[in-house]
């Protein structure tokens, strides 16, 4: 048997990137995944490989984020694992990004993870299985000046992801709720982002010092706070970074 043998998966931004890859493998570990994103082609490949089920989903709409869970349980009878992985990025400092980009970052990272904690947590399951994984990024952790909103989204994911693992154990539901912050990873998404910079861009030593992660490296943890290895760990941010942020 699988790690996650019996348990359902809601995973957000799942078209692609790291949200894909965390479908393959908890999948591969005998978890019934719901892969939501915007991007409906994509979403659907991606579920017909892990046999699983697409939702076309906007995570800023909160009407829609009830009508996820409720399919999901519909589908599976069960919700144990929600990955808040959906997630944007545009670049500009404080000076120069446009206050509606600043908007939409904080909307799809911030508030989408809001949301869709608020709308699982009364549906998840509480015999122990219940795992909330929200994606931050050592965005959150230090000073990049090409990406303050992102950053803003991110550093708040952190500490938002900590006050719900303390409602959790306060509620005595045995629900556990960690964030993952990755340094950088090969998507498609951070391709795009790195093609709009110049290359003496500030940030871009993170690439040049630290190297880049595969989606596979995050996948994994994912894997660990949602199965039962990972029971006795809440409230926690996992720096996944090749040490950037060590010293």
């Amino acid at each position: 048997m699988g790690k996650m043998e019996g348990k359902v998966a809601l995973i957000t931004g799942g078209a692609s990137g790291l949200g894909a890859e965390d479908a393959r493998v908890l999948a591969r570990e005998g978890a019934k995944v719901v892969v939501t994103d915007m991007q409906g082609d994509l979403g659907r490949a991606v579920a017909a490989e892990v046999d699983g089920l697409f939702l076309e989903h906007d995570v800023r709409d909160e009407a829609r984020w009830h009508e996820v869970v409720a399919e999901t349980i519909k589908a599976y009878g069960r919700l144990d694992t929600l990955v808040n992985n959906a997630g944007l990025v545009r670049f500009g400092t404080i000076e120069a990004l446009p206050y509606d980009e600043f908007r939409l970052q904080v909307d799809v990272m911030l508030g989408g993870t809001f949301l869709g904690c608020q709308a699982a947590l009364p549906h998840m399951s509480k015999d122990g299985s219940g795992a909330i994984i929200n994606m931050a990024s050592v965005g959150g952790m230090k000073g990049i000046s090409t990406i303050p909103a992102y950053a803003g989204a991110k550093a708040g994911v952190i500490g938002m992801t900590r006050s719900i693992a303390i409602h959790c154990r306060e509620q005595g539901n045995r629900i556990r709720c960690n964030s993952i912050a990755p340094g950088g990873i090969v998507t498609p998404m951070t391709a795009q982002a790195l093609a709009q910079l110049p290359q003496d861009a500030a940030g871009l030593d993170q690439i040049q010092n630290f190297g880049m992660g595969q989606p596979i490296d995050i996948a994994n943890m994912v894997l660990y706070l949602a199965c039962d290895d990972g029971r006795h760990i809440t409230g926690t941010n996992i720096v996944i970074d090749n040490g950037e942020t060590a010293g």
